[in-house]
């Protein structure tokens, strides 16, 4: 997770997919619906650069991390800055596991 959030903050996408499952899953949840945001590492690829593009200044934090077998569950703290001034929320993201690498990963909504 550390280096995953490391490759996030350089805004390293290679780096960040060769710590990722081929088909990789990305999932936000809203209220009880659930979005597939990405689909497959190439997709995720896209969708990062895309996401560095719109946000240079974009970085992420682990505030807590509790593991199991398979899944890690984080609270993240991301900031940017707009407009000259620095903005932060919170977020809470479980991260499933297969053979070492991330195969999907839920993002509940910011506080």
């Amino acid at each position: 997770m550390r280096e995953f959030v490391a490759a996030f903050n350089a805004q390293d996408s290679r780096r960040m997919l060769a710590l990722a499952d081929e088909k990789i899953e990305w999932i936000s949840l809203t209220g009880a619906a659930l979005k597939v945001d990405a689909a497959g590492a190439t997709a995720l690829q896209r969708s990062m650069d895309a996401y560095f593009k719109q946000c240079p200044s974009c970085r992420s934090t682990l505030e807590w991390v509790q593991s199991s077998t398979q899944r890690v569950v984080t609270l993240e703290r991301a900031e940017w800055i707009r407009q000259g001034e620095r903005k932060s929320q919170t977020g809470l993201a479980v991260y499933e596991f297969r053979q070492r690498k991330i195969s999907r990963v839920y993002y509940f909504p910011a506080e």
